[in-house]
């Protein structure tokens, strides 16, 4: 039961890490695209 739970945590940090990775990716595409639209006149 413990080895299920300490991989069940680790899967969910996994997750956390992929969710946070995307999030920023997503910001940094969003701001790319937006300074770019700013910036052409």
């Amino acid at each position: 039961m413990l080895k299920f739970k300490l991989t069940n945590c680790l899967s969910g940090i996994r997750n956390a890490w992929h969710f946070q990775h995307a999030v920023s990716f997503v910001i940094k595409a969003v701001c790319s695209g937006s300074c770019s639209a700013l910036l052409t006149p």
